[in-house]
């Protein structure tokens, strides 16, 4: 694999895919669908007045990226699932290998031409970035971080998406699967936790009020199984936004209400209770985060899916799946 091979092949993904025309409806159509989406909370948050003073720009921050990944999850897997099995269906595939490009060229420049497409999309939402900046109480360490996180994310669904479209010959097999594998990484990661949760053991818990009184109340034990969940990409992105360990009150931030409930979920022992005048008792103001484990197996699926494309495009091939064509 050489960076010249890596761009020769990017490079001309990237041209087929201006020449085609409509990603430009696409990222029009994503662009107003996300500014009607923040439109419309911003006027939710308008009618709230002095409840979200100071804090409305990163509500409508955390919502925004939100949205922008869960209409990711929508977009990104189309990007890459039809590359390698279409360009074989089309006989484009077989004159591209015996070129000098090596198999590890024309699977990472097909994977850099797709992530960059993704990248187009989140840059597109970069006005809306603005806006929320403009309207107060968005960090800016918290935008940056965000960000890489966001596009090591989407490189993560091109990826799979890309090794599926090598592994299976039919593209509308490759595309199905590979919405299948996103649903797996959001939804699924959810019901495995719930279900893992709800067989594990029950710790019990006991909060004394100023008063004296004790009340004495059980729970589950997730301090094992929060495994399962540290790989949802919606639990990585918001837990990935600078903590603020000593907010109280959640408020009504997206991204810092999911990163403090995936932190206690890791440490139920950090959580604090909370006496009859609201006042906090004992916890831990700052507990283990969940995210870098989150995105140390999604940067691990990444790279065994650009390791099984690598392997599927080297030549010459010994066994084809039945009824896949060579040129």
């Amino acid at each position: 694999m050489t960076p010249a091979g890596v761009a020769t092949v990017a490079r001309q993904e990237l041209r087929l895919r201006v020449r085609r025309g409509r990603w430009r409806i696409l990222v029009a159509v994503w662009f107003l669908v996300l500014l009607g989406l923040l439109a419309l909370l911003r006027l939710a948050l308008g009618s709230l007045g002095p409840l979200v003073a100071g804090q409305r720009g990163g509500i409508m921050y955390g919502g925004l990226q939100l949205m922008v990944l869960g209409l990711a999850t929508l977009v990104v897997p189309a990007l890459a699932a039809q590359s390698v099995n279409g360009d074989r269906e089309r006989g484009v595939l077989a004159t591209v290998q015996v070129t000098g490009l090596t198999a590890g060229d024309i699977a990472f420049g097909k994977f850099f031409a797709a992530w960059g497409a993704a990248l187009l999309f989140v840059a597109a939402t970069l006005p809306l970035v603005v806006w929320c900046v403009a309207e107060g109480g968005v960090d800016a360490l918290a935008v940056f971080v965000v960000t890489l996180v966001m596009a090591a994310l989407l490189g993560t669904v091109c990826a799979l998406a890309l090794a599926l479209s090598a592994l299976l010959a039919r593209t509308t097999t490759s595309a199905v699967m590979s919405y299948l594998a996103v649903f797996t990484l959001t939804i699924g990661t959810l019901i495995l936790f719930g279900l893992a949760t709800a067989a594990a053991p029950q710790i019990e818990q006991t909060e004394t009020f100023d008063d004296g009184e004790a009340f004495t109340f059980t729970e589950p034990d997730t301090s094992k199984t929060w495994v399962l969940l540290a790989p949802n990409p919606f639990v990585v992105l918001a837990d990935a936004a600078p903590y603020r360990g000593d907010d109280v009150e959640f408020g009504l931030d997206p991204l810092g209400n999911i990163g403090r409930a995936v932190r206690f979920v890791r440490s139920p022992d950090a959580e604090p209770g909370f006496d009859e005048n609201g006042e906090r008792v004992g916890g831990d103001a700052n507990p283990p985060p969940v995210w870098p484990t989150g995105l140390a197996v999604n940067l691990a699926l990444a790279a065994g899916a650009l390791a099984v494309t690598v392997r599927r495009l080297r030549t010459p091939t010994y066994r084809l799946a039945p009824g896949q064509r060579v040129a």
